[in-house]
């Protein structure tokens, strides 16, 4: 057989599959960028967002790589006043889980402040939402990618633009273009607080 020949029982694997592959891809030497943001409105703000943070650094195949200055913002979906305003922030991680194994960590993080879903929009101890992870693009139900609100959402585009500037919502646009679009009403960027990258 002519070397220079393709095997003709070799297929293309199909483009799916591969994608399936890669987020499946947990190997040590090939960690994936996550973007996470998080949010909280009830209790000590500032701490439950540190306790948060701490929390994703503590978790084996999940190193925090960079964190946001902190964001002030009315909560979304309610009457004016209703609610406490939240403490948001975002944080970039390199991670060597997959996409499902970082969402059912960021579900235990939640609850591990005694986050209750009982009510859409409704307060909250603690959110902490993956917003990207690496390039994938996905329409999963139970984890869409990236975060299909994301883009148009300033409380989570400020923070992250603060941390990436160059940063890109996978199959949208550039995070920098998508915040001059939705405008930075509402959300106030609070210099007096700090949250600490884990040591």
């Amino acid at each position: 057989m002519n070397s220079t020949q393709s095997d003709p029982t070799v297929q293309p694997v199909p483009a799916s599959v591969v994608e399936q592959v890669d987020a499946a891809d947990i190997t040590l030497s090939n960690p994936k960028r996550a973007v996470i943001a998080l949010g909280a409105n009830l209790g000590n703000r500032l701490e439950t967002l540190q306790g948060a943070i701490d929390a994703l650094e503590d978790t084996p195949g999940v190193r925090v790589k960079a964190v946001s200055p902190v964001y002030e913002t009315e909560p979304w979906g309610v009457d004016p006043g209703s609610q406490p305003s939240y403490f948001n922030a975002v944080v970039v991680v390199k991670t060597t889980l997959p996409p499902a194994s970082l969402l059912e960590r960021a579900h235990a993080v939640e609850e591990a402040f005694h986050r209750v879903r009982d009510e859409r929009w409704g307060a909250r101890t603690l959110d902490v939402d993956i917003v990207a992870y690496g390039d994938l693009v996905s329409d999963d139900p139970v984890l869409t990618l990236p975060h299909p609100r994301a883009h148009e959402r300033a409380f989570v585009l400020a923070p992250w633009h603060d941390v990436d500037p160059e940063a890109q919502v996978p199959g949208v646009g550039a995070v920098a273009d998508l915040l001059t679009g939705v405008g930075r009403s509402g959300v106030l960027a609070r210099e007096d607080l700090e949250l600490r990258l884990p040591e």
